[in-house]
């Protein structure tokens, strides 16, 4: 009964739910064309909600990940216009990836100001920069041996190249999370930084590293965005790290740390983009599709928690309950 109760269960329930809508309700939803846009459509925002996943579970956040894809896409276009070849580029982005998220993490872990106002204010920051770097205009133009990477699908099936970098990263981060000692002080930083330091976790270069791995898979999304819509801009994926959120938190990651799973994150991921796809061909305004995300975002936060304030009070009904049982 437990089983059937979690919430993991319950999102693999709404993606069968929603696909199962999709492809009896909608026209063209089940045809592979339009499977493969699903799955490309929330290629970049799996890749941030797998940066975000493992710092959120520390309690903490990075409200800057997109801003971070928009900068390096923007370094991208501007390298990419200087003449430099696109195999030198992509290093290059990477380590700049690694070097906004090492902004973060020396001002939130070295200094311990709060992560939220850290990447509150470094979103703003990176933006800027990216504008700074390539002001308001686009680079188009990228080499056609890299694009269909980004854009096609593997020959014979529907399933997107880069899918399989999504799925390759949600593995790792699988095994990190759950099959790894880091991942279990993943968690004990979650349910409490001061005892998971006195229990010996090694709380600064863990979440140091956090922050640096944030870094760099927000590069890697900034490739992937840039060949696909073969256009770098500095407004790259505005409002980005707010889907991103969203589904790590309708996944089923605890806002407050501690709680959540990779499977989790994965289901609310397809949830999202399947139900973004029955939107999409229902021809429903970007706005109405913003609105849902934001109530998704409130339900995520408020559903755990109303889940977690009935157990307490189960818990002390079955305490008071047991107290009033007379001795014999």
């Amino acid at each position: 009964m437990t089983r059937l109760l979690r919430w993991e269960t319950v999102l693999i329930g709404l993606c069968v739910v929603v696909l199962g809508y999709g492809t009896i309700g909608v026209d063209g939803f089940g045809e592979a064309a339009h499977i493969s846009f699903l799955l490309l459509d929330y290629t970049e925002v799996a890749l941030l909600a797998f940066a975000l996943l493992p710092i959120v579970l520390t309690g903490q956040i990075d409200l800057s990940v997109a801003s971070v894809l928009g900068f390096c896409s923007a370094l991208t276009g501007k390298l990419w216009d200087g003449g430099m070849s696109f195999e030198t580029i992509v290093p290059i982005v990477l380590v700049a990836g690694v070097v906004l998220g090492a902004v973060n993490a020396v001002l939130i872990v070295r200094f311990g100001l709060p992560a939220l106002a850290v990447t509150i204010g470094t979103l703003g920051l990176y933006r800027g920069l990216a504008y700074v770097v390539l002001g308001d205009g686009a680079v188009t133009g990228f080499p056609e041996n890299y694009r269909p990477l980004a854009t096609d699908a593997i020959a014979g099936t529907f399933v997107p190249y880069v899918t399989v970098l999504v799925v390759l990263v949600g593995v790792a981060m699988a095994v990190l999370v759950h099959q790894s000692t880091v991942g279990r002080a993943l968690y004990a930083i979650g349910l409490g930084e001061q005892t998971a330091r006195f229990s010996g976790v090694r709380v600064r270069p863990i979440m140091m590293s956090l922050y640096l791995l944030s870094g760099v898979l927000a590069a890697l999304a900034s490739l992937v965005y840039t060949l696909r819509y073969n256009s770098a801009r500095a407004d790259n994926a505005n409002g980005l790290e707010l889907v991103a959120v969203a589904a790590v938190l309708l996944g089923g990651v605890s806002i407050f740390g501690g709680r959540g799973t990779v499977l989790g994150v994965a289901a609310a991921l397809l949830a999202m983009a399947g139900l973004r796809n029955v939107l999409f061909l229902g021809d429903v305004s970007d706005e109405i599709q913003n609105v849902i995300t934001g109530a998704l975002l409130i339900i995520s936060v408020l559903v755990p928690v109303a889940v977690a304030a009935v157990t307490r009070r189960k818990a002390r009904s079955h305490l008071r309950r047991t107290d009033e049982v007379p001795l014999r």
